[in-house]
């Protein structure tokens, strides 16, 4: 019972362990606690499901790590509980890929 209740209250998912961004896993509303694996964080802003969440400081240029490999750079300061998506993220891969 008690695993069914801890799979129940995750609301995203650290997909590897050097992850610095969740997964929604439903729609999440700003003040919303998320809960993941290894923690609990405050939604700052709306989240749809199966976009990513900081679960840290991410400074302008660092690189977002999701599946445990870079997927961009902050194109501005992202705080825990940020919504990461095109508003602050570019692609350091897809050429004139822009937001």
């Amino acid at each position: 019972m008690a695993v069914l209740q801890e799979r129940m209250s995750k609301k995203a998912l650290r997909l590897h362990p050097e992850d610095n961004c969740v997964v929604s896993l439903i729609d999440i509303h700003k003040g919303d606690l998320v809960v993941y694996e290894d923690g609990t964080i405050m939604a700052n802003s709306d989240v749809d499901i199966g976009h990513k969440i900081s679960i840290s400081t991410i400074k302008i240029g660092e690189k977002v790590y999701k599946y445990g490999a870079s997927i961009g750079s902050a194109t501005a300061l992202i705080e825990p509980g940020d919504h990461i998506h095109t508003q602050n993220l570019t692609s350091d891969y897809i050429v004139g890929f822009r937001h």
